[in-house]
């Protein structure tokens, strides 16, 4: 049978072909991920300039186990309780990593 561009039926409208990649695939897909590079630019800047004032203080809050003063503090500096959640992970990753240097620097 012979197909035709009709606005009718079945197999109606222009027909097209297939994407070659999965939906998964897709180079918007990618977009917000980290590369290696920005990954280690990050790095270099936080290992020279620092943490911001908030920052410290958001540790302070999780090295006396006040959790959520420090979720209410973030999302009130950060405007968004994701951004919030997120930074507090973040900031209690570097403790964890700072107690596990002060022990392994201890034996």
């Amino acid at each position: 049978m012979v197909r035709y561009a009709l606005a009718i039926g079945l197999d109606k409208g222009r027909k097209v072909t297939q994407c070659e990649y999965k939906r998964s695939e897709k180079p918007s897909r990618r977009i917000g991920t980290c590369t290696k590079h920005a990954r280690f630019v990050r790095d270099l800047v936080r290992e020279i300039a620092g943490f911001a004032p908030y920052e410290r203080r958001c540790q302070e809050l999780l090295r006396i186990s006040k959790d959520k003063r420090a979720l209410k503090f973030c999302k009130r500096r950060l405007g968004s309780h994701i951004r919030a959640k997120r930074k507090r992970e973040e900031m209690s990753g570097v403790l964890q990593k700072q107690r596990k240097a002060q022990a392994a620097a201890a034996k």
